[in-house]
């Protein structure tokens, strides 16, 4: 558990920074450092869902 909040909290760091060195506002790094990490959470969700079918549908391929 230790690993995966320290690597969230790199994660939000470096949104942060990125964020801010292309806009110069604190609110907008702010923003997208917390909205980009949750939306990238979402977006894992469903990636290893489809890769779980991938894997199901080379495992089990249908009849010829």
């Amino acid at each position: 558990m230790t690993k995966t909040l320290t690597f969230g909290a790199v994660h939000m760091t470096v949104a942060f920074t990125v964020a801010y060195l292309m806009t110069g506002s604190v609110v907008v790094g702010g923003a997208i450092a917390f909205v980009e990490p949750a939306v990238n959470t979402v977006a894992y969700f469903f990636h290893e869902k489809m890769w779980e079918r991938v894997r199901h549908a080379r495992q089990h391929p249908l009849p010829a």
